[in-house]
């Protein structure tokens, strides 16, 4: 079994990890036996990437390989749709992967910009209106099309939702599924441990501080209103260049890696997670996979992630909260038993079934 997978960019030898998730589904299949090669529409020459052949369009077109099966992860019209349209007749059967914008109109999902961050003109705003329209409107007519040959796949209940509501599109009789991204290896094989010394009450992670959606506005509002209690902030950015971070906050100007992650939660009692936008959260999935209480916002990604995981906590984003009696609430959580159902093997593990089930059906 051959496929070939279409990403608009991919992780490399120089130190980039763009897409990191679409990568460790690629090595699971690997190591199930299927021959996964990689399109990277961003690279300029082919290479290999731990284990995983990637190359080039241009490299496809000249040195032209049957493949059975085409993914597309997070499909768009520059790459993804013109790919298809002048390449799609080679293949036996579509995996189309929906992880967020692609299928959005973004102006209304996406939060503004923190106000000292360049914000968009309204002409580019109006821009942006059409280009969405455009978008939207293409996927309409052309995933009627291949209907028969394709599997739709979404990460969550919310993303297939937002597929029909905008692209305007009844998936009865589509083959579709909902598959989570999986946690990071480093989750299922380390436990929290609540019985260590606890330096800070709460910790976020955030790989991007500026980005309004990942809250930090309200991480640094919620400390400042529970002024008897210790935060710990890690993520890259320019928000407290700007806005003045609370006196019990303490903020930690870098990037974590996975292998970093067990010994950096263990220092906290909860996670503090607020959200005003996500497809599925994998990091917070990561954190109560891990089995450290997560305090979350209460919007719909999170009311279906807290029916899986009973570590999770949801509050309201504008409202104050005393952080003390959550604390005092969460303690039989400590105590909870793993919950593995984002573990690999239940989630890529679904997607290598439906390949295989795939290639005995052609």
């Amino acid at each position: 079994m051959k496929v070939l997978v279409l990403a608009t960019d991919y992780p490399n030898n120089d130190g980039g990890v763009s897409l990191m998730y679409i990568h460790s589904r690629n090595a699971y299949y690997a190591l199930n036996g299927i021959d996964v090669t990689v399109l990277n529409f961003s690279a300029h020459k082919k290479y290999t990437y731990e284990g995983i052949k990637v190359i080039t369009l241009n490299s496809y077109e000249k040195n032209y390989d049957k493949y059975d099966i085409l993914i597309c992860h997070a499909p768009n019209l520059r790459n993804h749709y013109k790919f298809l349209k002048k390449y799609g007749n080679r293949f036996l059967r579509f995996i189309f992967f929906f992880h967020g914008h692609e299928v959005l109109r973004i102006r209304e999902n996406y939060s503004a910009p923190y106000s000292y961050m360049e914000t968009k003109s309204v002409t580019n705003s109006f821009v942006q209106d059409i280009y969405d329209s455009y978008k939207l409107a293409v996927w309409r007519r052309y995933f009627p099309q291949v209907r028969e040959k394709s599997e739709f796949i979404f990460v969550s209940e919310w993303m297939k939702n937002k597929f029909e509501r905008y692209v305007q599109l009844n998936l009865k009789g589509y083959k579709t599924h909902i598959i989570h991204n999986n946690v990071g290896e480093v989750f299922e094989t380390h436990n929290y441990d609540y019985t260590t010394k606890k330096l800070y009450d709460f910790i976020t992670v955030r790989s991007n501080l500026d980005g309004s959606k990942y809250c930090i506005d309200v991480v640094n509002r919620l400390a400042s209103e529970n002024p008897g209690l210790k935060f710990l902030v890690i993520g890259k950015g320019k928000f407290f260049d700007h806005i003045k971070k609370a006196d019990n906050l303490t903020w930690e100007d870098r990037g974590l890696m996975h292998s970093e992650m067990p010994e950096v939660l263990n220092s906290a009692r909860c996670a503090l997670m607020p959200t005003r936008l996500d497809a599925q959260g994998v990091m917070m999935c990561e954190m109560a996979t891990y089995g450290i209480p997560v305090l979350t916002s209460d919007i719909d990604i999170c009311q279906e992630l807290a029916k899986e995981f009973k570590n999770f906590i949801l509050i309201n984003n504008t409202k104050f909260i005393d952080l003390t009696t959550v604390l005092q609430s969460i303690k039989s959580m400590y105590r909870l038993s793993k919950n593995k159902s984002l573990y690999a093997k239940n989630t890529v593990g679904a997607e290598v079934a439906l390949i295989k089930e795939m290639e005995n059906d052609n």
